[in-house]
């Protein structure tokens, strides 16, 4: 499995920077994991959006899923595709996000999509991954993904507070890919993981790999690596747009 970072920013992105969005690729498959903002123009880098294979949504915040609103425009209008690419995502999702569309287009936003709804402690096949879906720790509905093909287990935090349900996401996982939106000293928050307590879960997780991802912007990324460390001895890598990693 092939783990792309499109984007890691959180909340809004540093120069330079996008939204959450990472592609996964796998025998010729591709999947988009998070669209947020700024993440499809990096997307095409890599793969058409004609040869796009699937899209999964963590949880329907802007800095998660806005791009989609473009691969619409694109597969509508600019016909980049048929009308059945697969998009995972929590119930009801379809239909507030089409709320932000125009009257006139929220039926062509339902018809554009094969939309399949997702909800914590269910799996799901796309091509060659398969997707076992964790409600995590966030406001409202949230997704974090335990992802596995025949050559490796990533695990995605999707964004998370403190809770034993990142342990059992992340337990023996080859990458663990996790949210490390705040460093010490902020201010107290149970709906976001500081670098710290993302590399203690990693470390509890005994996973193989610890991708720091969604650093708020306006930190020192630095800082958040060097905190991360402290409770994390083996292999860390700070994601950044491009990141190529195999997971394996």
């Amino acid at each position: 499995m092939e783990l792309i970072v499109l984007g890691c920013d959180g909340s809004w992105p540093r120069p330079g920077g996008a939204g959450s969005g990472y592609l996964l690729r796998e025998d010729g498959y591709s999947v988009w994991l998070d669209a947020g903002f700024g993440t499809i123009a990096r997307l095409q880098e890599h793969v058409s959006l004609t040869d796009l294979d699937a899209v999964v949504i963590s949880h329907p915040h802007r800095d998660h899923f806005s791009d989609i609103y473009a691969l619409f425009t694109a597969r509508r209008f600019g016909r980049l595709g048929k009308p059945d690419l697969p998009v995972f995502a929590q119930p009801g999702f379809r239909d507030f996000s089409g709320r932000l569309v125009s009257e006139r287009s929220e039926g062509l936003w339902r018809e554009t999509f094969d939309w399949r709804e997702v909800s914590g402690g269910e799996t799901f096949e796309a091509g060659p991954f398969r997707f076992e879906a964790f409600e995590m720790h966030h406001f409202g509905q949230a997704l974090g993904f335990r992802i596995s093909t025949g050559g490796g287990i990533l695990a995605y935090s999707g964004d998370t507070g403190p809770h034993e349900v990142v342990s059992r996401l992340a337990a023996g996982a080859h990458t663990f890919l996790c949210e490390a939106t705040l460093q010490d000293g902020e201010r107290p928050h149970d709906r976001h993981l500081t670098a710290r307590q993302a590399g203690e879960y990693a470390r509890d997780a005994g996973v193989g790999r610890f991708v720091l991802t969604h650093v708020e912007g306006g930190l020192d990324r630095q800082v958040s690596l060097s905190q991360a460390r402290e409770a994390f001895d083996g292999e860390i890598v700070l994601a950044e747009p491009g990141l190529r990693l195999e997971v394996d």
